[in-house]
């Protein structure tokens, strides 16, 4: 059964329903993006269990896993990938951070730790180009698993908006989905992040004095158009088109066959 929220996360979402070139629409109830699912509530443990979800892909890093361990329905049978990708961590970075400095006691220290990476940051739009030069062969293997999962597929990472965008991107662009919406789809993450989420991941970075520029804000709570846009355009660019891209990370052409006949209602 295709489920439209889960509670306990604010960056959850169907990704059925959006326009394909060429007439038609993705079909509901086959692949989800989210947040992390690690603070499920029992009313959100339990629509997770009737989804229809048989396979979960986590890109977060192994920090972030044992910060917030996805938290599933005892009785779910389902496959769980790990997939961590380093690019577009930074708000994890931001929790081990902290961590650490809850552990040790040493503010200072763990505060130094994040500045330091903070200065070195780039743009979202450079750090998803990074993460497409380096994560091929993870793109492929989500892709590979979209195609050939006998229930639905639930993407997810921290925020949901960095690793899981690219994702779902690169999955919506290569079944045929109209750009714009691809476009629109990844700028959704922001607004569903505004208020309590974007609130708790500022006061948390800012704690550890780091400042909080419109860079950072945007980094860590913001979707904008342009970010998505430059990686789609990078696909282009390089590969001429995000199957080709795919298939570089060891898709073959039956299994992209099979992912446009899944995605597509």
């Amino acid at each position: 059964m295709a489920i439209s929220t889960l509670e306990g996360t604010f960056n959850f979402r169907d990704l059925g329903n959006l326009p394909l070139t060429g007439g038609g629409s993705t079909a509901n109830g086959v692949l989800y993006r989210s947040d992390a699912i690690s603070a499920l509530t029992p009313q959100g443990l339990q629509d997770l269990a009737g989804s229809g979800i048989g396979v979960i892909i986590d890109y977060r890093t192994p920090a972030e896993q044992q910060m917030a361990p996805d938290r599933l329905p005892a009785a779910m049978n389902v496959d769980k990938m790990d997939l961590p990708l380093l690019e577009g961590a930074f708000t994890g970075m931001a929790q081990e951070a902290m961590q650490r400095a809850n552990a040790s006691g040493d503010r200072a220290a763990a505060a130094q730790a994040v500045q330091a990476a903070v200065s070195q940051l780039p743009t979202l739009g450079q750090i998803y180009t990074g993460m497409l030069e380096h994560g091929a062969s993870h793109f492929a293997r989500t892709a590979r698993a979209a195609a050939d999962a006998d229930g639905a597929v639930l993407l997810h990472c921290t925020a949901g908006k960095d690793r899981t965008g690219v994702a779902s991107a690169l999955l919506l662009d290569a079944a045929g989905v109209e750009r714009e919406a691809v476009v629109a789809d990844y700028e959704r993450s922001g607004a569903n992040l505004a208020g309590e989420w974007s609130e708790r991941m500022l006061d948390m970075v800012g704690g550890m004095g780091v400042p909080l520029t419109e860079g950072i804000i945007t980094l860590i709570t913001r979707a904008p158009a342009d970010a998505i846009r430059t990686a789609l355009d990078w696909v282009e660019q390089i590969h001429g088109s995000t199957a080709a891209y795919l298939r570089s990370g060891g898709l073959t052409g039956v299994e992209l066959d099979r992912l446009r006949a899944r995605l597509r209602s």
